[in-house]
């Protein structure tokens, strides 16, 4: 499919990593600019003529502008036809898209107060009773995704490799590299060498991400 996609924001951020990876997996070139932290300023008027919540990413296309890291995913598996990855059959793309949203909605909340003290060292987030009630959440979260995995034996979805493990690997990444207590669980430790495997885990999650 000829077309240009411009992919605006730096690789530190989990959710730009997320794009990447679902471009890697679709096999599709594309143009990166760095934005964010460290680089240029999301606050600046160019950018929130883009993206009014001033975050990346952002894509640009022959098809426009769009934000918002798992929309930007799902529209370019649609674009490129990927149904493996995110099938057209209601029910099923219904459980992908469940744990898609789980992961936006339920899991990145839970390490937010966490990952700022241990792996950022924000000083605004070294309250130690904030800090171990947020390893607490986090380390539960983690632990509904184990009972996920025991029961489908392989991936979040079911027995197949699709658009939700890229957003939840890169998350289990993340729990897994941050300095803290957790727990051992079993399946979501061989789910992890299960995605270690894959080119773009080993680009956007293993080499050096957090």
């Amino acid at each position: 499919m000829g077309h240009t996609l411009k992919i605006l924001g730096r690789t530190s951020s989990i959710n730009v990593r997320k794009v990447l990876w679902t471009c890697q997996e679709l096999d599709i070139t594309y143009e990166r600019e760095d934005w964010g932290i460290g680089f240029s300023p999301t606050q600046s008027p160019e950018f929130l003529a883009l993206n009014p919540n001033a975050q990346v990413p952002v894509i640009l296309d022959e098809n426009g502008v769009l934000w918002e890291s798992n929309t930007i995913c799902r529209y370019l598996v649609g674009l490129h036809q990927r149904h493996d990855l995110l099938t057209t059959e209601p029910a099923a793309r219904a459980r992908v898209e469940q744990w898609m949203d789980w992961q936006a909605t339920e899991l990145n909340p839970s390490w937010g107060y966490a990952f700022h003290a241990l792996v950022r060292n924000n000083p605004d987030f070294q309250d130690t009773q904030r800090i171990a009630a947020g390893v607490r959440g986090w380390n539960d979260k983690m632990g509904l995704l184990e009972q996920q995995l025991i029961r489908t034996g392989a991936y979040v979805a079911g027995e197949d490799f699709t658009l939700a493990d890229i957003l939840i690997g890169l998350s289990v990444h993340r729990w897994r590299m941050t300095p803290m207590a957790r727990p051992f669980y079993p399946a979501v430790s061989a789910y992890y060498e299960k995605l270690s495997q894959r080119p773009g885990f080993k680009t956007f999650a293993l080499d050096g991400h957090n």
